[in-house]
């Protein structure tokens, strides 16, 4: 629908344009400290808006701190940060019920609030935490509640986790569960810096240290950028083209692809397709239009999906990836409308 076709078409055009704006803003606090990682940035501002969670993969040193340090800043949210490691308790990221004194003299039992209790929480090195420690953030970033000795904590709103992982490293890790890869709204793949980032990098990182991010949105602003979203108006097509990509993920579906019937073994879930409209609405608003069409899901289906496909071991010796799925997928539901 076109928005003059709205009664409440200025105030939704309003409201879009300062979407946009406080969005720009974000990206431009962040870029300005984290180089190289434009699209990884905007693709992290995009779930953020959504209400989702990121999941960032890359080998040390390409930044992936440095940019969940300064989206918080940007954000001016209160945050935390778990720093994984096989030891780690799941006490340790919920909280813990603890002895403590009252003041008439006695005793008695009180929560202790874990770091998991922050508005954004960077959870560092996702994948060196046992299952069990991994299993307590499940909880936490489906219900955005946590429950300890039978007492559910509701944690503040917005919640958000971005965490981290390298995929390299083998050693002491313990890959996530796919149930919990599903909770990530994106997957986002940090890249090696091009020669001229590298030279920036160099230039910002060995002179003298550059004044940290501030604030740049206010709590209200921060709330209307998450909530105007969902006010994008999504044609019937557009869902039915969100759904027929997911199924295309999917071997034993007929819209599959050859090479998704020969690599993959189970295909993207529910929660892709609500990523791929989520992530479409938002792409929509930055691109000044008020509705969804399918280069914006196009455009968010790697991010997406990739995290949600789960390959044959055929698909490693045939030099297949998640990536080279998800675009055949692309590719074949395009080819069937």
């Amino acid at each position: 629908m076109h928005p003059s076709d709205d009664p409440t078409a200025e105030q939704l055009e309003a409201r879009c344009e300062r979407f946009r704006q406080v969005f720009k803003r974000l990206a431009a606090e962040i870029e300005g400290r984290v180089v190289g990682h434009f699209d990884v940035v905007e693709a992290a501002l995009i779930a953020l808006c959504a209400g989702g969670h990121v999941l960032l993969e890359g080998v040390p040193g390409l930044g992936k701190t440095l940019l969940v340090r300064t989206m918080a800043r940007a954000l001016g949210l209160p945050h935390s940060r778990i720093q994984c490691t096989p030891d780690l308790l799941p006490a340790d990221i919920t909280g813990t019920i603890t002895l403590v004194e009252t003041a008439a003299g006695g005793r008695d039992v009180a929560f202790r609030r874990g770091p998991v209790f922050a508005n954004l929480v960077h959870v560092d090195e996702i994948n060196r935490a046992t299952p069990k420690t991994q299993a307590a953030l499940l909880e936490a970033m489906q219900e955005r509640a946590v429950t300890v000795a039978g007492v559910t904590h509701a944690l503040p709103a917005p919640f958000f986790v971005l965490a981290t992982q390298n995929p390299i490293e083998m050693e002491g890790t313990f890959p996530l569960p796919e149930a919990e890869l599903d909770r990530f709204f994106f997957k986002l793949r940090v890249a090696f810096p091009a020669i001229h980032d590298l030279v920036e990098i160099l230039k910002l990182t060995t002179g003298a240290p550059a004044p940290p991010a501030g604030p740049v949105v206010t709590a209200e602003e921060l709330t209307d950028l998450v909530g105007v979203c969902r006010e994008i108006v999504v044609a019937e097509a557009v869902y039915r083209r969100a759904a027929r990509l997911v199924r295309a993920t999917h071997p034993d579906s007929p819209d599959a692809p050859e090479v998704v019937q020969r690599s993959v073994r189970f295909g993207a879930s529910p929660r892709g397709a609500q990523a791929l409209v989520l992530g479409g609405k938002v792409k929509a608003l930055l691109a000044g239009r008020f509705n969804v069409g399918y280069a914006d899901l196009e455009a968010v289906a790697p991010a997406a999906l990739r995290h949600r496909v789960i390959l044959a071991l055929e698909a490693e010796s045939d030099g297949i990836d998640a990536d080279t799925v998800v675009q055949a997928a692309i590719e074949a539901t395009r080819e069937r409308e």
